[in-house]
Order: structure tokens, then sequence, then C-alpha cells
């Protein structure tokens, strides 16, 4: 009897018919991207509200690989408005970053593709859709108008370049024209100054090593700021630091945000950080958006058993418990997704509809959504949105 092979196993001729395939895709579109001269008026936009910054408006972005396609955002939607926060939260490879590395395009290329959906950008006069935008466009976009401050500060400052002319540069790309190297000199100073940094004309002359992480993170937010950007990215900005210094750089993106009148879009598995930090919270589980709202919709009348498990592990001053709840299970795998709710193998409070198609979105209130077959039969009888 011939041996069972074993779950998502792949042959070669099998890997290399996928790749095939994939490739026929990534190129046709990769062509789309690198056009050159492209018309304006193919990728301009109306913002749906123009009180929103950005909107993600049924987003699709994968990753083509040779085991078979990710679907790393599938199909989300939500709204980042001017001046205020979104926290986006979620567990590792949920689709946060890639999310938010759409917006920039700065997905791995040819691999990571936007296949479908608008990513609608607030320019003030007028509005761009980032997706359709050829890659030429998009690098008048990057620091003008949308920067992102990365996760990790060591690796997103080159080693071997002194911080002030690191900085310089960003200023020299974007925003450069008519400046001399004296005026870039004093920008990056005050922006130094700006971020807290107490010695601004010894830290322009130092290598990133010589800076501890809490300094290289307020170098980083400095460049991001370096444009007065519309809109900043802050992926995961303090994971790498400790709770003291986390404090003051969140107190300093605050504060940054009203100063230039920005909106942020905060990335971060931190509950306790979003609950410091954002206006709005979206929940994402699985590439797909499960639950979002105002920041007092998401902590304190969580709907979606996700969420409420996330508000479970998470510790809480002055409770003493034996052991932390953790979810049970894991996520799915992501090159071939169940076609039911992706989350019911690990949920612990499915109804009898849960092992249908995957639940529509259900408006609880004016601004709380989520996708859960529990509240289907609640808005029924109240004749609520199910959408």
């Amino acid at each position: 009897m011939a041996k069972r092979k074993a779950e998502g196993y792949l042959s070669g001729k099998e890997a290399r018919r996928i790749s095939r395939e994939n490739r026929k895709i990534t190129n046709e579109l990769e062509k789309k991207r690198k056009r050159k001269k492209v018309p304006e008026s193919e990728y301009l936009t109306k913002m749906h509200d123009p009180n929103n910054a950005v909107e993600f408006d049924n987003l699709h972005t994968y990753f083509f690989t040779d085991a078979g396609t990710v679907k790393s955002v599938d199909g989300v939607s939500y709204e980042v408005p001017i001046g205020k926060t979104v926290g986006v939260v979620g567990e590792s490879g949920c689709g946060k970053s890639v999310t938010s590395l759409s917006l920039m395009q700065l997905l791995q290329r040819p691999q990571g593709q936007i296949v479908e959906g608008e990513i609608r950008l607030n320019l003030g006069d007028k509005a761009v859709d980032v997706a359709k935008m050829p890659y030429e466009a998009v690098q008048h976009l990057r620091g003008n108008f949308v920067s992102m401050i990365f996760q990790e500060p060591m690796t997103s400052l080159n080693p071997v370049f002194r911080i002030g002319d690191q900085i310089n540069e960003v200023i020299e790309l974007h925003d450069g024209e008519g400046k001399s190297r004296e005026d870039m000199k004093k920008r990056t100073i005050e922006l130094l100054e700006m971020v807290g940094i107490a010695n601004s004309e010894g830290v322009y002359q130092m290598f990133p090593h010589e800076l501890s992480g809490g300094m290289r993170q307020r170098v980083c937010i400095a460049m991001a700021l370096a444009c007065n950007p519309r809109v900043i990215i802050a992926d995961e900005p303090t994971t790498a630091l400790d709770v003291t210094i986390q404090a003051q750089v969140l107190d300093l993106l605050r504060s940054l945000k009203d100063k230039i009148n920005s909106s942020i879009m905060f990335i971060t598995h931190d509950l306790g950080v979003i609950a410091e930090m954002a206006d709005y919270v979206v929940v994402m589980y699985a590439g797909r958006i499960v639950e979002k709202g105002t920041a007092e919709d998401i902590f304190y009348h969580p709907a979606h058993p996700y969420t409420i498990g996330l508000m479970a592990s998470k510790p809480v001053v002055g409770r003493q418990v034996d052991k932390l709840y953790s979810i049970p299970g894991k996520v799915p795998n992501p090159v071939n997704m169940p076609d039911y709710c992706y989350f019911k193998d690990r949920c612990e409070m499915c109804v009898e509809k849960c092992g249908g198609e995957y639940p529509c979105e259900v408006s609880i209130s004016p601004t709380h959504k989520v996708s859960c077959y529990r509240y289907y039969e609640i808005k029924n009888q109240e004749g609520g949105d199910v959408s």
C-alpha cells in the first residue's frame, strides 16, 4: 500500500506548475506597475468622506509563493480619520503590517501584489487611489504625505552613515528643492530637538551604534516627520523598548501628531498601548477584520470571540491568577483557508450557523461593527444592518 502523503506536501511537479502560474500573474501586475508617464487621471479618485486621511476599501493583497497563494490581506475595509489615531491589533501574521505596506507600496516584489480593492489617500486638494498608482508616482507620496516608523530602529538605520547624513538625505530627497546644505542641517537639528534629543548637535555627528534603543527610535521618528506627512504609520514602534522609554515615545507621538495635525495608523500587539493611544480600533484575524469600533466600544463592549479572548489573555493589575488565559488552537493554513468563519475551530462561543459561509459584517451600533454569527439573530430581531 502506498504511503499517505503528509498534509501540505507538494511534489516537485506541482510546485513547478504553481510557480509557472504565479509568474504569469505577477509579470502582468508588475508590467502595469512599472509603466512610465501614466496620466494622473488614471489613479485620481474621490474620498467617500473628505474627513478621512486614508480609506481602505475591500483591499486584497496576496503573496504568490511556490506553495500556493497566501491571501495575506483578504477584503479589508476601514478608515483613518484626519487628526485621529487608529490602532490595528491582532496576532502575528494576521495582515496588520501588510495592510500598511500596501499603502506605502513597499511589499516584497514580485511575489507580494495588491490584486483588488482601493486605497484612497487624501492629499488635501485631491485624492488618489494608491492601489492603481505606478511605482514612479508613489515615490512622490512617500515621505511627503505618508511616512513609516519601522519596528526595529537598528535595522532601519544604516550603520555606516552618521545620523545627520541619514536625516539630511530624507529632506534632500522629498523636500530639498532650493535648500542649501546648511538649511538641511538646521532642519535636521530642529527635528532632533522636536523628538526630545537634548544633545542634538552631538547626535547629528554620531553613528547609530553610539545611541541607545530609545534614542535610535527617536531618530526614526524624526526621519518620519521630516516632511510633515499627513499620515504616519507606526509599525510596533515600542516593541524593542523598555516600559519607561515606551511611555516617553508614546507621549512624544501623541504631542507631535497634534503639532503637525497628522493621522496615525498604530500597529501593535500591545492592547495597553492601544488603550492609551487610539481613538478607533481595528481587530484583525487571518487577513480579515473581525471587529472595529471606537476604543470605548472595543475595550468596554468587545463583541467578537477573538477580541474577548485577547482581552482575557492580558494581565490585569491587582488581580491574581494562577494561569493567564490563552486562546486555544492555532491559525488555519494561510494557503488553504476554510470556507467558513476562520476563527470557528478555535472559538468557544460557536452557534449553530457557524458552519456556514464566512459571516458578514454586522452593525451593533453606528460606530461598532463585528463579523460574527452570534449577532445575526439579535440584529434580525431588531431589524439592524447585516451587510
